[in-house]
């Protein structure tokens, strides 16, 4: 079979197969479970590099190979299931189209970047930056949560707000979008420490959303 197959390339296909599940959520109308899976997808890219880092021995086809492999994954995880969250949450006229469309665009041009970049460090052998140009795509599973935190809340204590909510999620994606591609340095590349805070801010965050979720039902 063609392909890499070992331990390098495991959480990758995990961070894919959880997208195309949320995915599926998000399309029987479940933008929670859409967006949990989306959290997961989000831990799976965050440790993947430093999982496929302890093999020493990688070849450089290895390493070309996890690194389009991840880029092609983000796309789905970080780039489509984002907007199906967004048609599930009510982004389903036509003049929401265009910007799902930006939006994955903008996610697809960062990685296609990224990985030019990766290249031409590797033809100088040039340590890479230690900061990010622009938004990483992996960043909107942290930001997205926090919007569905806020449609849950405007369902129990603003409802007269809530058919207004798929045009917030609509900015939502616009904004990230343009964050994506701009050429600012946003934060620098996470340290063990601060893959630690993502974590935990990730578990805060599955737990808000059960916990309004559970008072929503009350």
């Amino acid at each position: 079979m063609i392909g890499i197959y070992n331990y390098t390339v495991i959480l990758t296909y995990l961070s894919l197969a959880s997208a195309i599940v949320g995915i599926g959520f998000a399309f029987n109308g479940n933008p929670y479970a859409a967006t949990l899976c989306l959290m997961l997808s989000g831990l799976s890219d965050g440790f993947d590099g430093k999982v496929a880092r302890t093999k020493k021995n990688r070849s450089d086809a290895e390493k070309n190979y996890g690194i389009q492999l991840d880029s092609l994954a983000d796309v789905i995880a970080f780039g489509v299931l984002p907007v199906a969250i967004g048609f599930s949450i009510g982004m389903t006229n036509w003049y929401f189209w265009p910007i799902g469309a930006i939006f994955v665009i903008a996610a697809l041009t960062r990685l296609a970047h990224f990985n030019v970049m990766e290249e031409e460090y590797a033809k100088v052998k040039k340590e890479r930056n230690l900061s990010f140009i622009g938004l990483p795509t992996t960043s909107v599973a942290l930001f997205l949560p926090l919007i569905i935190i806020a449609k849950v809340l405007f369902e129990i204590y603003v409802p007269a707000m809530e058919p207004y909510f798929p045009f917030i999620f609509a900015a939502f994606l616009l904004i990230i979008a343009i964050m994506f591609v701009v050429k600012i340095n946003f934060v620098n590349k996470p340290n063990n420490r601060r893959l630690v805070a993502y974590i935990i801010t990730g578990i805060i965050e599955i737990s808000a959303i059960g916990a309004l979720l559970w008072l929503a039902t009350q």
